[in-house]
């Protein structure tokens, strides 16, 4: 059994890169057994497998224990004022919840203080010196730290550009929601549970004990609060800044977002009382979040695919992505640039009735180019069936070490990728 079939942490993204749901569904072939996919959100590839017969539907028709899903309700914040991101109407809500006895939880899926520390006179953002990337605040600790290659340094008293002493915090992470919470109910116990506050051995499973009892009043957190668990007094969750997923530069971000917005909201009202959900978005209007709010995720999953086969994305077609990283932008780009002209002769001696067309695009560099000081590019494979990919990287690989520049290049490929960055 795989459950939570659809998250992304069953891709493995980096050395040998697999995905264990679908080695799963390898293994039970070879060893002529059932598998079972688990999934109240199910990946757009599972959704389409069940369309085209070959994975067997077996929908739960109710919750366990028979409770009632909670409500999702949008909370319009264009034009309104946020107290440290969080709106009036949802303080009110969680006042109005910690009144009657529950318990209330406020989501948001980025760890640290702020996202980014920006100077008001230069406008100059505190960047990371090896990643294109903004360094977080963390002040409980007085650093910034990069969330990507993990460098971090002591927070500036003056702009490290100007030397104006005009800096500006921008944006939230659970660190700044707890710290607003804490002020606002300032005799309610809370816990925060992120990667940042449970690195001490231990410390997780005792918040996580804290919430479940109901010791812990107040909840914030990033998706490790969403996983699986069972905190029967929960009666409120908040999500906050899930607006990013609508407008993602993967073609995946919507689908994503939906999950990770159903997962979190069925965290409330798992025992006697029911749950309601409030996320805050300055897109009420947007018509897929309408839809996954008014019908639920399977009326979305089916608007998606729509969307996905016009564009020929998967799952209505297959993906490879070749990357190359170097210590040069131009050394990365001209190795996948050798690449490419090498599947494009391997095309010349194929028979496209039997194999098939393979469409090449790139090289381009990553969306985040530079990562831990090396640069990254990138090129992307596609087709309508799998089998004419493999087809084309098994003659590719045996040559790649030889090509120009390849030792100037690491590179790596990547079947089926679930995130393009």
């Amino acid at each position: 059994m795989v459950d939570e079939e659809h998250d992304g942490s069953y891709k493995q993204q980096d050395k040998l890169r697999y995905h264990a749901r679908d080695l799963a569904l390898v293994r039970a072939r070879e060893a002529a057994c059932p598998v079972v996919l688990g999934s109240a959100t199910p990946s757009l590839e599972s959704l389409a497998n069940v369309a085209a017969g070959r994975y067997v539907e077996l929908p739960l028709e109710e919750r366990a224990g028979g409770a009632s899903a909670p409500a999702i309700r949008l909370l319009d914040i264009r034009r309104r004022p946020l107290i440290e991101g969080l709106s009036d109407r949802l303080i009110d809500a969680i006042g109005e919840t910690l009144s009657q006895g529950g318990q209330a939880m406020v989501f948001i899926n980025r760890r640290g203080f702020a996202p980014t520390l920006i100077c008001n006179d230069c406008g100059q953002p505190a960047d990371c010196r090896r990643c294109d990337a903004h360094m977080t605040v963390h002040a409980g600790q007085s650093r910034l730290r990069c969330h990507h290659c993990g460098s971090e340094r002591p927070l500036p008293p003056a702009c490290e550009h100007c030397g104006s002493v005009e800096l500006d915090r921008v944006g939230y992470g659970t660190e700044r929601i707890a710290a607003a919470l804490e002020h606002a109910f300032p005799d309610v116990p809370m816990a925060r549970i992120d990667r940042d506050s449970t690195r001490r051995k231990g410390e997780l499973d005792r918040q996580l004990a804290r919430a479940a009892s109901g010791e812990a009043r107040i909840l914030v957190g990033t998706q490790m609060l969403a996983k699986g668990h069972h905190f029967p007094a929960l009666t409120l969750v908040g999500i906050l800044d899930a607006d990013r997923g609508l407008f993602g530069t993967d073609f995946r971000a919507l689908e994503h977002m939906a999950q990770l917005v159903l997962q979190v909201a069925g965290r409330a009202g798992r025992a006697e009382r029911p749950g309601t959900v409030l996320l805050q978005t300055r897109n009420p209007d947007h018509p897929l979040l309408n839809l996954l709010v008014r019908d639920g995720y399977r009326a979305l999953a089916e608007a998606l695919l729509e969307d996905r086969r016009a564009a020929e994305l998967p799952p209505a077609s297959h993906l490879a992505v070749i990357r190359a990283e170097a210590a040069s932008a131009s050394a990365a780009s001209a190795y996948l640039a050798a690449v490419r002209e090498q599947l494009l002769a391997i095309d010349q001696g194929l028979d496209p009735t039997r194999d098939g067309e393979c469409l090449v695009l790139g090289p381009a560099a990553a969306p985040m180019e530079r990562l831990g000081g090396r640069y990254r590019a990138q090129l992307l494979l596609q087709a309508s069936r799998r089998a004419w990919l493999h087809e084309r990287l098994a003659r590719l690989v045996p040559s790649m070490g030889e090509l120009p520049g390849a030792r100037k290049a690491r590179w790596s490929i990547d079947v089926d990728p679930v995130d393009l960055g």
